[in-house]
């Protein structure tokens, strides 16, 4: 008979990690574990404030669905037993890492997901004053896609001054809706004067709404404003591009669709995560092949990583093995 647990973690973060919205030192996730037999299942999550969730709240939300996992209840099913979020990603992982174990076959081929071999992950820079920035990307010498935390009101000095400290680098930027409508065709001219490839969640998810009356000279990617497949047909006039989350979507199996929607309506796909373990990355890697960017970076922020981990080098990740996930 299957079973289900639920434990919260935390894991310290090397340093600080600060957007727009503040800062933290740690990353609390939350970790579902479905078992049946000898085999186990894992599945990791990141509750975000931004939705209203905790980590007590996330627990408590698959602690509740420990009768329909041992009654059987599938990730199909899941689907529609519970809202896409933080909860129902950490059980649908779960259940296709137990699934995978089971039959011996990797995630990749059940999903129908190949992942590629060597895949180019952003690295993100906090958010500081834009000579500290500057330094944190001239530090990461080696790391040839750097992804900046924007939101502030120096930002045009921190795109310029990044760019000036790393001239081969290819940028991208994350504003966590943090800009003005007053500011947003001033800061999107500097990003394409600095080159960068896109800019994330430029304003509010919830006035949005002038995105459709301007050009973009750089694309414009929804990460707050998109959530799972049903979101993005209202988006196609605003935006450019996506950031798809397994902690939004609720899951790699909602993902999957969501990505496929995305393509198909012609946005660009950005691969996303919140700050957390090797255990959330490994999953959400099955984007990669719909993905123009990918920024998995978490445990390379973090003070310690579980282990086995995901293995980086010079911000490009090896797939791990099935000891980790799937």
């Amino acid at each position: 008979m299957r079973s289900l647990d639920v434990a919260i973690e935390r894991w310290p973060i090397a340093g600080e990690f600060r957007i727009s919205r503040g800062a933290k030192t740690e990353a609390v996730v939350v970790v579902a574990s479905v078992r049946d037999g000898d085999g186990c299942g894992r599945g990791e999550c990141t509750p975000y404030p931004r939705y209203g969730e905790t980590p007590e709240g996330v627990a408590g939300q698959i602690g509740a669905m420990s009768g329909k996992i041992a009654a059987g209840l599938d990730r199909h099913g899941l689907l529609e037993a519970m809202p896409a979020g933080a909860a129902r990603n950490a059980i649908d992982c779960a259940l296709i890492d137990l699934e995978a174990k089971r039959s011996g076959r990797r995630a990749a081929e059940l999903m129908g997901a190949p992942v590629p071999p060597r895949i180019l992950t952003c690295y993100t820079l906090s958010l500081a004053s834009p000579a500290a920035m500057a330094k944190q990307a001239e530090a990461q010498w080696r790391l040839p896609l750097l992804k900046l935390k924007l939101g502030g009101p120096e930002d045009a000095a921190r795109m310029r001054l990044v760019r000036k400290a790393r001239p081969e680098a290819r940028l991208v930027a994350d504003a966590n809706e943090g800009w003005a409508e007053a500011d947003l065709e001033q800061l999107l001219a500097v990003a394409a004067e600095c080159g960068f490839e896109t800019i994330e969640q430029p304003l509010p998810a919830q006035a949005d709404g002038m995105l459709s009356r301007i050009k973009h000279p750089v694309p414009v990617t929804a990460d707050e404003s998109a959530h799972v497949a049903n979101d993005l047909s209202a988006l196609r006039d605003r935006y450019d591009g996506v950031n798809l989350k397994l902690d939004k979507t609720g899951g790699l199996t909602a993902a999957l669709a969501a990505a496929k929607t995305a393509t198909a309506a012609g946005f660009d796909i950005m691969v996303g995560s919140m700050v957390a373990t090797s255990l959330a990355m490994a999953p959400a890697l099955h984007l990669a092949g719909y993905a123009r960017w990918v920024d998995l970076d978490g445990p390379l922020l973090l003070a310690k990583d579980r282990e086995p981990g995901i293995r980086y080098d010079g911000g490009w990740i090896t797939p791990p093995g099935p000891q980790l996930w799937g």
